[in-house]
């Protein structure tokens, strides 16, 4: 599409939205007469009037909102056109917003954040750290990364990496309270619960073939999924915790694994994946670009959570 074209759709979309030809040309940074000549151009290529205009208002003609949308469209185009070029070219531009698991704050996402914008100076990124499940298409969000089960839903799934669930507890917890030999020991412990984005009245446990499902009746109930890590790792009790976070702890000796032949699943036996959701349509590259670093934060040894390597 010729560039002459496209300034004209910007212009005509800016008068529409603001219904005024001086603050449209105000919000575009032109003069209120190349702006009206770019409207004229316009309405000459499409051999159509695309306004009414009177001293006070300005108001589409039928034309004009026939033309509206797809003015839209093509400029949505252009600017995704745009975004992708630059991006190859290592100046992609532009605010990314997206919310993520609070862990995921806790080390990896500041670092890998940090070094996306050495690659990318002129991108910002403005993240909502939060357990609940947030709607990115509501909230106005290129993404949300969750953890857990992927849901059905109109939203648009990004695969991350899969992950284990096992029971950990500090060996300092085990010290005082003993080492429960089986799950039906749990009964005697205390269990710490994460309860965002929803409580869970059972922990579904799976090994070598077998299904056990636990009825948890937690002394501790946090809606931090950090919140639950820490105190696992001071000693409060017994936490569910990703094998992502909690094996690292393991190997430097500061957390141990409970009931180490049974992983954590979901009813129908499935374990959990990271992922994101977005709404329907292509991802600019600066977007993709940043969910492929994520994506190998799984697999890479050089991020941490806590104190200790992914």
């Amino acid at each position: 599409m010729a560039l002459n074209m496209l300034a004209e759709l910007e212009a005509f979309a800016a008068v529409a939205r603001k219904r005024s030809f001086v603050a449209a040309a105000r919000a575009l940074g032109r003069s209120p007469s190349a702006l009206t000549r770019a409207i004229q151009a316009l309405e000459e290529s499409v051999g159509l009037k695309l306004f009414n205009r009177s001293s006070n208002t300005v108001s589409l003609t039928e034309a004009g909102e026939c033309l509206l949308p797809h003015a839209y469209k093509m400029l949505e185009l252009q600017r995704e056109v745009d975004e992708d070029l630059a991006g190859l070219s290592g100046l992609a531009s532009g605010w990314i917003r997206f919310s993520a698991p609070e862990v995921l704050g806790h080390g990896v996402l500041p670092r890998l954040i940090a070094e996306y914008c050495e690659r990318y100076p002129d991108v910002n990124i403005d993240v909502i750290f939060t357990d609940e499940i947030i709607d990115p298409a509501k909230s106005k969000l290129d993404f949300s990364i969750r953890g857990a089960f992927p849901q059905s839903s109109d939203l648009i799934g990004f695969p991350l990496w899969s992950y284990s669930r096992h029971l950990y507890a500090a060996p300092g917890y085990l010290e005082r309270k003993g080492v429960p030999d089986s799950i039906e020991a749990l009964e005697s412990h205390s269990l710490i619960l994460h309860t965002a984005p929803r409580i869970l009245k059972e922990w579904n446990f799976r090994s070598e073939g077998q299904a056990i499902s636990f009825r948890v009746h937690p002394k501790f109930r946090f809606s931090s999924g950090l919140a639950v890590f820490q105190a696992a790792m001071a000693g409060v009790g017994i936490a569910r915790l990703a094998d992502w976070m909690a094996e690292p702890e393991v190997e430097a000796g500061r957390l141990v694994r409970v009931c180490p032949d049974y992983k954590l699943t979901s009813s129908s036996g499935e374990s959990p994946q990271m992922h994101a959701v977005y709404p329907a349509g292509n991802l600019p590259l600066r977007v993709r670009a940043l969910l492929e670093m994520v994506r190998g934060v799984g697999e890479s040894p050089k991020y941490s959570c806590g104190t200790t390597q992914i």
